[in-house]
């Protein structure tokens, strides 16, 4: 990299100022979160286990075998202490018998170890298995949620954000098993068990065995509450990455063209810091809690050997039971120093857990109502009656107010008006991506609120001008709303909409691979791909939102022939800022701040010499010096 990261931090005032805002330009505020209680989110992780009840059972079950093995350990210890010390007290050892004592406590000590690795080996395997499994349902459950949520809410989250919560926010769910839940339950058995075994065998040692225990919790309480809070902030931070490198690849051209790339790695730079200092932050908050707990620990261990070894001075315990308790003291090492990893899994389950269903949780703005039916076209008119609308979670006035017109099967209707008019907010309400602020839209008379979203959306078809195309063949993009379509009805829909002529002069004709985002096409090329996907459906109410944009006079006339027989089966809106496509309109609508200013067809807008007469001489003005130029 030629720049370092203080040449990059080098900018100007105001530089500096826009990198800051942009680094955090969307970026959520951590207490707008409205989750449930993080005991409510742990639970409802674990009713997601139990989904896999068998598996779980087997993971439970392993987990406190290992523990009951690993108790063994001291115990048996202990006993071959006891017994060698005992044949050596006696003066008489006889050497055969020496060696079968010894045999007999290795071999019961390498079983019980065995048997503990081999059970440890099936929670661990168990563990990871049932958070996967829970991770490929949740991995299902969102991505099926986010095809449901209606545009209000993708206007208001951005991509980046959402990519971060259905990858990291997931994966902090699916370790909580492995890492918090059956390390928990280890954990309980061990101190649950040995407590009991340790209290019976010398109150007072045992005592002082788990004399660390409540300075444990306590510690882990605190430390839990602090690691929640950063692995909030930290996922904040890691979705606003998410979104820096999103916008920073879907617009890498235009970084390129205006030779933004220190720009954009600075304000990459910059959240990439803050991420990384709540990063180490949080290391620091459970490395530093991890020692002081490992501290109280060896205090506890410290405190055993001293008052144990006074009691085995004294006579009033053997070196067997005082083995034992340091053995078992020795054996909580591990799960002390892993409460850590615990209460960080807890932290982060909680936090991920609450991210992620607060999105599975939504309700769409826009769904299906209890008694929804199927749209049932007769004559396959389009109403707009007193329609307005407005963004409600903006302080922007309403895009449009009482906005009414008809258009009958086989009539076109075309639309104008300068930009911010309300044009594309008409395209946007007929398929319901958002429902009217007042008035109705209706096809054939039906309110289109009470009809079934897939037979609404199967009716009508809007070729937007930003035609999107997927990472497949070009047959697959023109086929993609209805993969069964055959190879006729493909090059068909492909010759209505001009494309057939480039296509097969293409090395891979049909099959060729188009590009991410359909970069190796061409803009009118995209847009004429989009306009045959479309011709390859029947459609009620076929919308074309300024979608020949980019395609020159000639090649739109012919695509307007071509789609004749289309046209008169349907009902056409033509949105256009280029009036030449709209001349043949059976009426136009000029809108002005959302309102209806001008309407009737081409020679009676002309006549009226109004916005329309004005607007049509000036782009007839500039095409006749073009003309001329040319």
């Amino acid at each position: 990299m030629a720049e370092s990261k203080a040449d990059i931090r080098d900018q100007s005032p105001r530089q500096a100022i826009t990198l800051r805002q942009q680094a955090y330009k969307g970026m959520e505020d951590e207490t707008e979160y409205t989750f449930s209680t993080d005991a409510a989110v742990l639970w409802r992780i674990t009713r997601l286990m139990l989904r896999y009840r068998l598996r779980v059972a087997l993971a439970v079950a392993a987990t406190i075998a290992a523990a009951v093995f690993q108790l063994m350990i001291p115990r048996f210890l202990g006993q071959a202490v006891d017994n060698a010390l005992g044949l050596l007290g006696s003066g008489a050892v006889v050497g055969e018998v020496a060696r079968e004592a010894l045999f007999e406590a290795a071999m019961l000590l390498l079983g019980a170890s065995i048997l503990r690795g081999v059970f440890t080996l099936m929670h661990n395997y168990g563990g990871e298995a049932i958070g996967h499994l829970i991770a490929y349902d949740l991995r299902l459950l969102f991505y099926k949620k986010l095809q449901s949520l209606s545009f209000s809410f993708h206007d208001k989250m951005h991509t980046g954000e959402l990519i971060t919560r259905g990858m990291l926010d997931l994966e902090g769910v699916r370790m909580f098993v492995n890492t918090g839940l059956l390390r928990l339950v280890l954990l309980v058995n061990l101190i649950g068990a040995g407590g009991y075994l340790l209290l019976s065998t010398d109150l007072l040692l045992g005592a002082l065995s788990f004399s660390f225990v409540p300075f444990v919790a306590w510690r882990s309480s605190v430390a839990r509450l602090r690691l929640r809070a950063l692995w909030l902030a930290l996922q904040v931070r890691m979705g606003r990455l998410g979104q820096i490198m999103d916008e920073n690849l879907t617009g890498i051209r235009v970084v390129r063209a205006f030779g933004a790339e220190p720009h954009e790695v600075g304000k990459y730079d910059i959240a990439a810091d803050d991420a990384m200092t709540i990063a180490d932050e949080r290391i620091r908050t459970r490395a530093a809690s991890t020692s002081i707990m490992t501290f109280a620990y060896f205090i506890s261990m410290g405190l055993v050997l001293w008052v144990g070894g006074i009691r085995v001075l004294d006579g009033e315990m053997t070196v067997g039971a005082l083995t034992v308790f340091l053995t078992f003291i020795t054996i909580l090492q591990q799960p002390v120093r892993q409460l850590g990893l615990l209460v960080n899994s807890i932290a982060r389950a909680s936090t991920c857990g609450g991210r992620l269903f607060s999105v599975l949780d939504l309700e769409p703005a826009i769904s299906d109502g209890p008694d929804a039916k199927a749209l049932e076209t007769t004559m396959g008119a389009v109403s707009f009656e007193d329609v307005s609308f407005a963004y409600t979670d903006e302080d922007a006035p309403p895009v449009l107010h009482d906005v009414s017109f008809t258009v009958p099967r086989g009539k076109t209707l075309g639309i104008v008006g300068p930009p911010g008019s309300g044009k594309s907010t008409i395209a946007n309400l007929l398929p319901r991506y958002y429902d009217p602020s007042a008035g109705r839209v209706t096809i054939d008379g039906q309110d289109i609120r009470d009809l079934t979203l897939a037979s609404l959306r199967q009716a009508v078809r809007i070729v937007q001008q930003d035609a999107f195309l997927f990472t497949t063949s070009l047959e697959n993009n023109i086929a993609y709303g209805d993969p069964w379509a055959d190879d006729q009805m493909v090059r068909g829909a492909a010759a209505t909409a001009q494309i057939d002529g480039f296509v097969a002069n293409l090395p891979g004709g049909y099959e060729t691979l188009v590009g991410e985002r359909g970069v190796s096409l061409s803009g009118g090329q995209k847009q004429r791909i989009a306009i045959a996907r479309a011709a390859l459906l029947e459609a009620a109410v076929l919308v074309f939102d300024d979608s020949t944009a980019a395609i020159d006079a000639e090649t739109e006339r012919r695509i307007r022939a071509a789609l004749r027989n289309h046209m008169q089966n349907c009902a056409t809106i033509i949105i256009s800022h280029r009036l030449g496509a709209l001349r043949h309109a059976d009426e136009i609508i000029f809108l002005e701040e959302g309102r209806i200013v001008e309407r009737g067809n081409h020679d009676s807008l002309i006549a009226a010499a109004g916005r329309y007469a004005a607007l049509f001489a000036l782009q007839s003005r500039d095409d006749a010096s073009q003309d001329a130029a040319q």
